[in-house]
């Protein structure tokens, strides 16, 4: 098999491409694509990503039905389990799309991609292209190269596969991010080099790479210029940000922080996801000095028993973890708490559950993202032997998540009669007095009011609790406009 690995001949400069906002429509005419997202923010950043790519190279526009598109593209996430299983069969479904239309162009991108790499299509002949989260910019190249060879024989056609690590190069071929709303996502490093145990991103994402600080604040600073109040950083670990300055240093994450909190129009910041290695006490001082943090974080621990966290390869105890907690809510004392917890990894024992069970209640978390351990080919954790049976592993799953659900619960009911900082986002579609925002603790919050206020902060207090995640309340002070 021949694979075709893309060296782009030159870069165009994001501040030079504009790409329009998708029509969704039904004409026939217009060239339309499908993009199935699978995983993390990160994955959704770079969804939206390739939308604005093909848009602005090929004149693609999104379907949220595959069956009228032109192009399917599958963005897949190789964390959760049996990840290969759900890709092969969502493929086999899109199969039976490519017969009815053999001129139906099918790629595979995302961190299954870059682990499975030609075994895609030698498992799935149909797809066209296979590409990893490095090398999506190149996709108008490989949508031309696919298109040069349709007359070909098929034993001259070059399989189109690139899963390389280019580092960072993907960034300088972007096109000007599209602006949804008045939130958005900016991916600032990629990869990981932490080397957890059980965890395949340094193999699919490649080792850890920061953006330059001057990218990221210029894109940043487009995005408030068209109307976006609130940022979420990303990265695979965020805060171990390190991007290079114009005089060759380097901005910590801390430092990175304060300066888009000085970009005139950005209200609120948050980020994901973070590793408590790098939650320093620099960046702990930001949310002491930057109004602009939210009260809410996410800080992934996996396990609460210190036996757990060495054979996952953590590099940190979970006393560590507590005391860098206990300093953030002395600062933040209204701070909304949010991990990760793997449940069942391998040698955990009946004890070790307890001493995460209790590590949960003592930290008092608002909700997470909980789930049984699943092997992860080529990942150390994946040798490692595994004597607890999946009863006993969803029995301890089901324990937490009940546990968390009803913290979440106890912590939207605690919100009555207390104000909360807003940025309304929307005229609710079910009553158009309505207005409806986000709090900082990302609960919805809906009040009456002008729809000319779409786009503000606004101070609400809470009066009633309709849901887990749904509160009303009302306007006591509505902020400036900064537009």
């Amino acid at each position: 098999m021949t694979v075709q690995t893309f060296i782009p001949n030159g870069a165009k400069a994001a501040s030079e491409n504009t790409v329009n906002q998708p029509v969704h429509t039904s004409d026939v005419s217009i060239k339309k694509l499908y993009i199935e997202t699978q995983g993390c923010q990160m994955n959704e950043y770079d969804s939206h990503r390739m939308a604005d790519l093909l848009g602005d190279s090929h004149g693609y526009v999104l379907t949220t039905d595959p069956k009228e598109a032109d192009i399917l593209l599958m963005n897949t996430c190789s964390i959760r389990e049996k990840a290969q299983e759900k890709v092969f069969s969502e493929l086999g479904r899109w199969r039976k799309l490519k017969q009815q239309n053999p001129d139906l162009i099918i790629g595979v991108g995302g961190c299954v991609a870059s682990q499975e790499g030609d075994n895609i299509q030698k498992r799935a002949p149909y797809v066209d292209m296979v590409f990893g989260p490095q090398t999506l910019h190149r996709l108008p190249q490989m949508l031309d190269q696919h298109q040069d060879q349709i007359e070909k024989p098929k034993k001259d056609k070059i399989k189109l596969v690139d899963i390389s690590f280019p580092d960072i190069e993907k960034f300088d071929f972007l096109p000007e991010p599209r602006v949804e709303g008045f939130k958005a996502f900016v991916s600032i490093m990629e990869g990981c080099s932490k080397y957890c145990s059980f965890c395949v991103v340094p193999y699919t994402r490649g080792e850890e790479v920061s953006r330059p600080l001057d990218d990221v604040l210029a894109e940043i600073a487009g995005l408030a210029e068209k109307g976006v109040r609130e940022i979420s950083l990303l990265g695979q670990n965020v805060n171990g940000y390190r991007g290079e300055t114009f005089e060759g240093g380097i901005c910590t994450f801390p430092e990175l922080l304060r300066l888009v909190s000085e970009i005139p129009g950005i209200g609120r910041l948050r980020y994901t996801t973070s590793h408590p290695l790098e939650f320093s006490e620099e960046l702990i001082q930001c949310y002491r000095d930057l109004p602009q943090m939210v009260s809410h974080l996410h800080l992934p621990v996996q396990s609460g028993s210190n036996a757990v966290l060495q054979a996952m390869k953590r590099n940190h105890t979970i006393d560590v973890y507590i005391e860098k907690i206990a300093k953030l809510r002395k600062i933040r004392p209204d701070m909304h708490l949010s991990s990760d917890f793997i449940i069942g990894f391998p040698g955990e024992t009946e004890q070790n559950f307890e001493e995460t069970y209790q590590f949960i209640k003592d930290l008092d978390f608002d909700h997470s993202y909980s789930f049984i351990y699943s092997k992860r080919p080529g990942t150390p954790a994946s040798e490692l032997e595994d004597t607890t049976s999946e009863a006993v592993k969803k029995e301890r799953l089901a324990k937490v998540q009940h546990w968390i659900k009803q913290s979440s619960i106890r912590k939207t009911d605690a919100m009555q009669g207390t104000i909360q900082r807003v940025l309304i986002e929307n005229v609710s579609e079910k009553d158009p007095n309505l207005l409806v925002g986000t709090a900082d603790n990302t609960r919805l919050v809906t009040f009456v009011g002008d729809p000319m206020w779409v786009g503000r902060f606004a101070e609400i207090e809470i009066t009633e609790i309709k849901t887990l995640n749904l509160v009303y309340g009302e306007l006591l002070n509505l902020e400036p406009d900064v537009a």
